[in-house]
């Protein structure tokens, strides 16, 4: 029994061990078992050749060669094996045969509900938008009362869409300028004057600024006076090849006033280095006048126009061709080739005198070919009056300042939240931003601008929405009701979409989507909440109808959670906490009993009593195994070697999932028509004096003939 105690316990630790291990008794299997699948196989036992038939040890009545023991407990439905949601958290072992029925409760078999709809920004401009009631229905809002559902899902929704949505995008000129993008302003942005030709000029030869510690730090540039800036970089290429021609010309006035040391050409290149190395040092060589000329001290002024090695002086490239190597003068060439090709030296591979010249050609006049014919629609019918100067407005040019619109300063700036949501809706409706150049037809484009002047600009480049309007007091500017269907555009790119987003165990989610979403949120307009009809007008009173069939409550919209719950409607007597007593009576219960009360709780009410006291949440804790669910939680780590990494952590909790409720009922209520004889916006009219109906007139004093059917023929009748 021991030995099937390891070899069990091995086994549920997972298939990956199993698999190896039987790839390593496949190689120890028998020439007789390999083939043998027979229960009743009477072979005779051999080494290397057969082994005993024995059966399984979990009793799940297979028989089997003792060799293919291992490869048995791959598949025997007795073994204990781990969940198939042991990845998500599942710390469930059970026989392999239960793993199908154990996913029907397993918690960390979990759906997240995907249900969506959009919520649009109110619009002024509609005359048929209950912006009135919006805001009536904000100022009479407490904090005891509880608000309306249609309200309170409308300004969680606000309040999600305002983190959402960010600043940049609609107003990029409102952006704060970060301190690296100043700082390469402010260097492109510096003159780059103060050299002429190489030459500095006279402002700028006014002196050269000391070196402080900024430029200590930052090497690669030079602050002249002046304002001008210089990379230390390129100047010091440059004055390295400007000494190398120096020493190169000292070099050779050196070798032609002692020919006898003339070098070889295969030793020329050595004395050039030398010489440059002696230019370096700066010994002998340079000597800075007051008008800042170089001269060449210790070498007499000798004429080197037909013997140096410039690309200006005569019989330069014969003399390159045998004093230099082959690589040294196709160096020389590459480098001085447009020099000289300025000075003659060389021929281009295509000079300029042979190319093709027109001569006494005469030119070929050119004639204009219009493939393209624009329609008359556009002249005559929707630019006519682009075209035509007669029909147009006498205007003349006139300056126009602000203060001429007769509005005060503070109506200069505008809502933040109200432009940024018109901005958003017109690029997901109309499919551009505003003020976007448009080509209306083949001829004209529709160029606007369009500006803003906001309070808290400018704007940093992560601003949300919300973050703008933190301390501003609370208005909606989002449509009371929801649109759960549209055709119109792709709602997953939408940023006036809203997702439910709750996470459920699976046997729950058909429940939570009848109950919450077919039954409430889409009634919730006029049948599950009924308004006053006269709510266009600005009348906020509203009911509830639907209860549930089998006990008294009332749905209520919890803010936080983001979900609808069912709140019990209580007694007048039970709801009395005048004589309330200031020990918890609850909390001195055994915990069994407690156990068993918390049993009869839904989700819900659950994840918030354990939220109450330590001792509730033990009770509620004890439930999550049958209750509960396991989801996973990712949590962003930063680590100094590693960088960035994304960790996930198994985390039991209750759904928000309330009671089920499978039908509803008409609450005991007073109907709509009581309200209406006291809402203060239905004011009746009573007409003393009779009104004539639309099919009467003044000259139907006299009482016709009955109209029937042989009379409309008769009356019909072609004349004879």
């Amino acid at each position: 029994m021991a030995l099937l105690r390891f070899k069990v316990s091995h086994v549920s630790k997972g298939l990956a061990d199993m698999s190896h291990r039987s790839r390593a008794s496949r190689v120890r299997q028998h020439v007789h078992c390999d083939s043998c699948y027979s229960r009743r196989c009477r072979a005779q036992v051999e080494v290397s050749v057969c082994c005993a038939v024995i059966p399984c040890r979990l009793h799940c009545g297979a028989l089997f060669h003792l060799c293919k023991e291992e490869d048995h407990l791959l598949l025997c439905p007795n073994v204990r094996v781990p969940c198939l949601n042991t990845e998500y958290g599942c710390p469930v072992h059970l026989p392999r045969s239960s793993r199908a029925a154990h996913l029907q409760v397993c918690p960390a078999s979990v759906v997240c509900c995907s249900m969506d709809w959009n919520r649009w920004p109110t619009d002024d401009t509609n005359p048929h938008s209950n912006k009135v009631l919006q805001d009536n229905v904000l100022k009479e809002r407490s904090e005891e009362e509880e608000d309306c559902l249609d309200l309170s899902m409308a300004l969680v929704d606000q309040s999600d869409l305002y983190r959402r949505l960010k600043m940049k995008p609609l107003y990029p000129e409102l952006m704060e300028e970060e301190e690296e993008e100043m700082e390469e302003e402010k260097v492109k942005a510096a003159p780059a004057g103060g050299f002429v030709n190489g030459v500095t000029t006279k402002e700028t030869n006014e002196g050269l600024l000391e070196m402080s510690s900024s430029a200590i730090e930052e090497p690669a540039q030079i602050s002249l006076a002046g304002g001008a800036v210089i990379n230390k970089e390129k100047y010091d290429i440059c004055e390295m090849m400007f000494s190398m021609e120096k020493g190169g010309c000292a070099a050779a006035q050196a070798n032609l006033d002692n020919p006898k040391q003339n070098p070889k050409p295969g030793e020329k290149g050595k004395t050039q280095q030398e010489a440059v190395r002696q230019d370096k040092t700066g010994e002998d060589l340079r000597n800075v006048d007051k008008d800042g000329s170089a001269t060449v001290q210790n070498c007499p002024q000798s004429d080197t126009s037909k013997t140096g090695l410039a690309p200006w002086q005569e019989g330069v490239m014969d003399r390159l061709s045998q004093e230099l190597t082959p690589q040294e003068y196709n160096m020389y060439v590459v480098h001085h080739g447009r020099m000289l090709l300025a000075f003659g030296q060389i021929e281009a591979c295509t000079p300029r005198e042979r190319d093709f010249v027109y001569g006494s050609l005469e030119p070929i006049p050119v004639q204009t070919l219009r493939s393209f014919k624009v329609p008359d629609s556009y002249h005559y019918r929707r630019r006519v009056h682009l075209y035509d100067t007669a029909s147009r407005v006498q205007s003349e040019p006139r300056g126009v300042d602000t203060s001429d619109l007769g509005v005060n300063e503070d109506e200069w700036f505008t809502d933040e939240a109200a432009d940024t949501l018109l901005g958003y809706a017109e690029e997901e409706v109309m499919g551009h931003k505003i003020s976007e150049s448009k080509a209306s037809d083949g001829l004209c484009i529709d160029v606007g601008t369009q500006t803003h002047s906001f309070l808290s600009a400018p704007f940093k480049r992560s601003t949300t929405l919300a973050e703008v309007m933190v301390d501003r007091p609370l208005k909606l500017h989002l449509e009371l009701q929801a649109e759960s269907v549209n055709s119109r555009h792709n709602r997953a790119t939408c940023v006036f979409t809203f997702q439910c987003g709750h996470t459920f165990h699976r046997r729950e989610f058909a429940q939570h989507f009848r109950n919450v979403h077919s039954d409430i949120q889409t009634c919730l307009s006029g049948w599950f909440q009924h308004r006053c009809p006269l709510a266009y007008l600005g009348c906020t009173y509203s009911q509830k109808r639907f209860q549930p069939s089998t006990h008294k409550a009332a749905v209520t919209y919890n803010k936080q959670l983001k979900s609808f719950n069912l709140r019990p409607t209580l007694p007048v007597s039970q709801t009395d906490h005048s004589s309330k007593s200031a020990t918890d009576s609850l909390s001195s219960l055994p915990y069994e009993v407690l156990c068993h009360m918390a049993s009869f709780l839904d989700s819900l009410s659950l994840s918030q009593l354990a939220l109450v006291s330590r001792l509730m949440r033990q009770v509620c804790s004890s439930l999550l195994q049958d209750r509960g669910m396991v989801t996973l939680r990712w949590k962003k780590k930063t680590q100094s070697r590693s960088g960035t990494k994304w960790r996930a952590k198994p985390v039991w909790e209750f759904s928000h999932l309330f009671s089920s409720v499978d039908s509803w009922h008409l609450a005991d209520i007073p109907a709509m028509s009581a309200h209406l004889k006291v809402c203060p916006y239905y004011e009746t009219s009573v007409h003393s004096e009779p009104v004539p109906l639309p099919s009467m007139s003044d000259k139907q004093g006299i009482s016709k003939k009955s109209s029937s059917l042989i009379n409309h023929f008769t009356g019909n009748r072609w004349p004879q």
